[in-house]
């Protein structure tokens, strides 16, 4: 069967032959000045929004890999996080076309026909406009505290792989992750990433930006603070319902020197809360927008969805990593990948690069867990935006703003839709009663002088 050929797909049947690499030259990324931000070399925004998809390499036929990453691209994704060495026996057990990545599992022998799968997967996604956060191997490779290994990474081999693929990838479109759902735990451990990190450097020549993947609720902060080669922190805020993600990014935020943060992996849409608990029920696109806008609002520069059928990449006929509800086919359409988007279209649409978290903007109690108000703003004053997690009403303190008066409008953030709610004062508080359809909005509330486009609109300022 063309996958192309299944019903919903219908849209994405044309070839990525017809496009290419050559019409979509590498385009590369850099910090903000401010050290906040990314952004293109030109100087215009770029929004990490990404999908995790560590085993596309591994497990996806050529096919198969462009049907998920077209699907991606529509939706609006900008960035792919995926694998070369996967977690999943990604040594051992062959790809989808029989490959192993390495000759006699050795980081200095890798496989011509296996990185040539990769090279055309990767020319989909350049042809697509996609970037691949890149991770060289998955951390169970150097950590072995739990994992199929083998733990056989040393800080020569690291030299080496790195070497390798740093040179094979600088021309696309990339931003590398090391380390791989793993602490850093001894020197050596530092070591191999260190020795990765400046071979990968030397190798594209400081084209693409470096940052690491570290275990569940933790950040690289605690293990790679001061590492010269890291560009930004991240993350993972892990897999269970109402992890409050929005505290390690307010302390990578308020950590100097400056650096851009995110939450490279919340809980992932359609897994049983806390990975195992499946009597707690499954992550759902509610609980998958509550980790994007408290991370966002908190001061994040971007973000990463995760939906538990798709990073595995299961279909019928494997076993399944813990509970899987259905193939990562039907999982593409998960309510939740398509809701992200709608964060990205928000905060493109105004101002971008001068937005500071500011909870002092809400009078009283923001709130624990589930019911947690989160309140951004940019350092003008010409916008406000609160993520209200529930239907409770909300005072804010608006002098903050730039004009003496404001406009206000409701934002859904499940089809991003936005109405107009009222004009006002901002020389007095003011209360705000959200839709009773929900549960979360976000409140948009604009200097009125400032002339912002309607919430979520393409057509914006971007400052």
């Amino acid at each position: 069967m063309n996958y192309f050929d299944a019903p919903g797909f219908e849209h994405l049947a044309v070839s990525h032959r017809d496009g290419g690499r050559d019409q979509n030259p590498q385009r590369t990324l850099e910090v903000s000045t401010n050290n906040r931000f990314l952004q293109y070399s030109d100087g215009s925004p770029f929004f990490y929004l990404a999908d995790t998809a560590w085993e596309l390499l591994h497990r996806c036929t050529l096919p198969e890999a462009e049907l998920y990453l077209r699907d991606r691209a529509a939706k609006g994704f900008t960035v792919i996080q995926t694998v070369l060495l996967a977690e999943l026996d990604g040594l051992r057990a062959p790809d989808a076309g029989g490959r192993l990545p390495l000759v006699d599992e050795d980081p200095a022998q890798p496989n011509e026909e296996y990185f040539a799968h990769v090279d055309a997967v990767f020319d989909i996604a350049q042809s697509l406009g996609l970037f691949i956060g890149l991770l060289p191997t998955w951390g169970d490779k150097w950590n072995l505290r739990w994992g199929t290994g083998p733990e056989m990474l040393t800080s020569k081999g690291a030299r080496s792989f790195g070497a390798y693929v740093g040179r094979r990838y600088a021309q696309r479109n990339v931003v590398w992750i090391l380390g791989g759902d793993r602490p850093v735990e001894s020197p050596q451990h530092l070591d191999i990433l260190r020795c990765m990190a400046e071979a990968i450097r030397e190798g594209d020549g400081g084209r693409n930006l470096i940052t690491a993947h570290v275990w569940g609720q933790h950040s690289t902060s605690e293990y790679l603070l001061g590492e010269p080669w890291l560009d930004f922190h991240t993350i993972q805020s892990g897999h269970g319902r109402n992890f409050e993600n929005w505290k390690l990014i307010h302390d990578d935020y308020a950590r100097l020197p400056a650096m851009p943060c995110m939450d490279m992996e919340p809980a992932y849409e359609e897994s049983a809360d806390s990975i195992g608990n499946i009597a707690g029920g499954f992550i759902d696109d509610y609980d998958v927008r509550k980790s994007l806008y408290w991370a966002l609002f908190a001061g994040a520069h971007g973000h990463t969805y995760g939906c538990w059928p798709v990073w595995q990449m299961w279909d019928i006929g494997r076993e399944p990593r813990m509970w899987v509800k259905r193939t990562w086919r039907e999982a593409l359409n998960a309510p939740g990948a398509g809701q992200v988007r709608h964060a990205k279209d928000l905060l493109l649409s105004r101002p971008f690069f001068d937005r500071i978290p500011d909870q002092s903007l809400i009078l009283g109690d923001v709130g624990e867990a589930a019911f947690h108000r989160r309140a951004t703003r940019d350092r003008a004053g010409t916008y406000a935006l609160f993520f209200l997690p529930v239907g409770a009403s909300v005072a804010l303190d608006l002098a903050v703003l730039s004009d003496d008066r404001f406009v206000s409008w409701w934002f859904d953030p499940r089809t991003g839709a936005s109405r107009l709610d009222r004009k006002g004062a901002t020389s007095v508080p003011q209360t705000f009663v959200p839709p009773s359809v929900g549960p979360d909005w976000v409140l948009v509330i604009d200097a009125a002088s400032a002339g912002h486009p309607r919430p979520g609109s393409t057509s914006s300022s971007l400052g």
